[in-house]
């Protein structure tokens, strides 16, 4: 069904007809309960605490022994968030919160997979792309220029890289 159509077969029901289907929806999918959850009830302060705790538990975990590290638990809140529409700011400070504990514990311990680091330039690049696209680069200079100079402290394999993006767009 095409937008068009789906338009025009909603303009042919009525008002309760309507609202019957919205409930419908509401029950039965659990995005839709999510999304109007957070239309109605934007509390954007505890999805990002919980974000940063689940992500900083990959990192440094409260049970268990070893670090999971996964990029994939910080990108699934990051485009969960997109979705909701979240504000772009908060977005990009979990797209850099990320890489920042990731930095954390690189600090403390030597990580020797490869992919962790390509997995970290990814995460880089992604957030600076995602920050030049809503134009809001400029308010996270700082944290930004901090993980780059982060990753020459800590002599990362991709160092040159991260220097590479950050030499890329001017200020």
């Amino acid at each position: 069904m095409s937008k068009r159509d789906l338009k025009k077969y909603l303009s042919e029901l009525n008002k309760t007809q309507l609202e019957e289907q919205v409930v419908e929806l509401y029950d039965k999918f659990k995005d839709v309960k999510v999304y109007y959850d957070f239309v109605f009830r934007p509390n954007e302060n505890n999805l990002v605490k919980d974000a940063k705790i689940k992500i900083a538990n990959e990192y440094f975990p409260i049970r268990g022994k070893r670090p999971k590290m996964r990029r994939s638990v910080a990108q699934k809140f990051i485009k969960h968030f997109i979705s909701l529409g979240v504000d772009v700011f908060i977005i990009a400070d979990v797209m850099l919160y990320t890489i920042e504990m990731a930095q954390s514990l690189s600090a403390e311990k030597e990580i020797k997979s490869e992919a962790f680091y390509k997995s970290m330039l990814n995460s880089f690049e992604q957030s600076i792309s995602f920050m030049i696209e809503k134009g809001i680069l400029y308010e996270f200079k700082s944290r930004v220029v901090a993980i780059q100079k982060e990753t020459e402290v800590q002599k990362w394999h991709n160092l040159l890289e991260f220097h590479a993006i950050v030499e890329r767009f001017d200020y």
